[in-house]
């Protein structure tokens, strides 16, 4: 019996070498693979960065298609402009006719960011790259055969861990989104404080105050409500920022506020009214 077992044996031992090798062998593949796709996301937001500060010949061609026709493709209505997600990878032809815009997004941690930015990107993003305080992700459409694409830098809302995110996910922004949660007005006191962080790397940027979870807002009691629209109005005034209602749960105004970007950047015609109405989703901005 004890040879019967010692031959069995002989024969497993060589086998479990083959598959702790192989096993160590894909772990290996899998660890290159991983970095592979991170060196090619990070190389796609360096080309991101340099084509819009230089706004090549090809920026300023596009930007004039996309103006010309604008009456034809922007209306304020949140369900009338759907944007077509494009299919096309990197790298292929059609990049020489892509305008890629990047935004940012700052604000206390439980605020709703990621879960804003998922809602507007849904399942169809082409890009998604996850690190310990920041999160990168990709939103490619067509406009009139122009294709565009947002690369938005989600700042997480961990003030220690954070901060060091915040130079490379602010600069050369086109736009800076400063989110704080309706229904915490801690978070609306921190937005100053992150807005000075983001103003020291980029200047520029069109700056846009949103609440979120309004959803949850409109349950408070309305002299509560009156106090938090007030004092996020007087916020927004000073820093010269539009100011949205949203709620990621019910797609209130998170696809406006992207399309908003557009028309700002673009000097395409804006029709949706400020909305200032007490238990409404407040659209504040100027003319």
């Amino acid at each position: 019996m004890a040879e019967k077992i010692n031959e069995i044996a002989g024969k497993i031992t060589p086998l479990c070498r083959k598959m702790v090798h192989v096993d160590v062998k894909w772990r290996i593949i899998d660890k290159v693979s991983i970095f592979g796709d991170f060196f090619r996301f990070l190389w796609r937001k360096i080309v991101s960065c340099s084509s819009i500060n230089e706004k090549p010949i090809i920026y300023r061609r596009i930007v004039h298609r996309i103006s010309s026709t604008a009456g034809e493709i922007f209306d304020g209505d949140e369900t009338e402009y759907e944007p077509t997600v494009s299919s096309r990878g990197f790298g292929s032809s059609s990049d020489s006719d892509l305008v890629s815009l990047k935004i940012s997004i700052l604000g206390d941690c439980q605020t709703g960011k990621t879960t804003f930015v998922i809602k507007y990107v849904g399942d169809e993003n082409q890009g998604f790259l996850e690190m310990t305080g920041l999160n990168l992700m990709d939103k490619t459409f067509y406009v009139q055969g122009v294709t565009i694409t947002f690369s938005i830098w989600d700042v997480g809302g961990d003030e220690k861990r954070s901060k060091d995110h915040i130079p490379i996910a602010c600069k050369d922004s086109v736009a800076i989104l400063f989110m704080f949660d309706l229904t915490s007005r801690s978070t609306l006191n921190s937005v100053f404080g992150w807005y000075s962080q983001a103003r020291k790397w980029n200047t520029t940027a069109i700056p846009i105050l949103i609440g979120t979870k309004f959803d949850d807002f409109v349950r408070l009691p309305p002299n509560l409500q009156w106090t938090i629209v007030t004092q996020a109005r007087a916020y927004a005034k000073v820093m010269k920022a539009s100011l949205f209602f949203s709620s990621a749960t019910h797609n209130i105004n998170v696809n406006k506020i992207f399309k908003f970007i557009l028309a700002k950047l673009f000097n395409l015609p804006w029709k949706i009214d400020r909305n200032l109405t007490l238990g409404e989703p407040i659209i504040d901005y100027d003319s």
